[in-house]
């Protein structure tokens, strides 16, 4: 599909900066949500154009397209828009945990280490005789015929 080049170079900047670009299927939108003034058949193609080339994946769900950019991609975009190594999508940067955050994940690793989480306690329950269903089994319980017809009605 013919565009022009300045919609191509802000739809690769915006795929570029965020790693991640999402579209709706409908191609009759005048613009796309996060691109001013380029419309979403444009970004479609385009990013199918990049999808052939094998630089992006793509998920479809409840009409929309999302497009996750490759390593092969992000290179690609970096030669092509010029921008140094330095730079990456924000999808592959590092996020630097808070202390709060940090002590989280810690403090439910010490206590599954003990060993007095929820599953724990009900597989110690069931190991010692807790759970009387298991040692019954199927049919264990007696069988009783009520009699009736259709919808368990009564005998008469």
């Amino acid at each position: 599909m013919l565009m022009p080049k300045a919609n191509r170079v802000a739809i690769y900047e915006q795929l570029f900066k965020e790693g991640v670009m999402v579209a709706e299927r409908n191609t009759k939108l005048p613009k796309h949500p996060e691109l001013e003034n380029i419309p979403n058949l444009q970004v479609i193609k385009a990013m199918t154009s990049l999808l052939s080339k094998g630089f992006v994946r793509e998920q479809f769900a409840w009409r929309h397209h999302y497009w996750y950019l490759t390593n092969e991609g992000t290179n690609y975009l970096r030669d092509y828009l010029h921008l140094p190594s330095e730079i990456v999508p924000a999808t592959m940067r590092v996020k630097k945990m808070g202390g709060d955050a940090v002590s989280r994940p810690a403090a439910a690793r010490s206590r599954m280490r003990e060993g007095e989480g929820d599953r724990s306690a009900y597989r110690k329950a069931a190991a010692e005789g807790g759970d009387k269903a298991a040692d019954a089994g199927p049919g264990a319980a007696p069988m009783e015929f009520r009699g009736g017809y259709g919808r368990g009605k009564p005998a008469q």
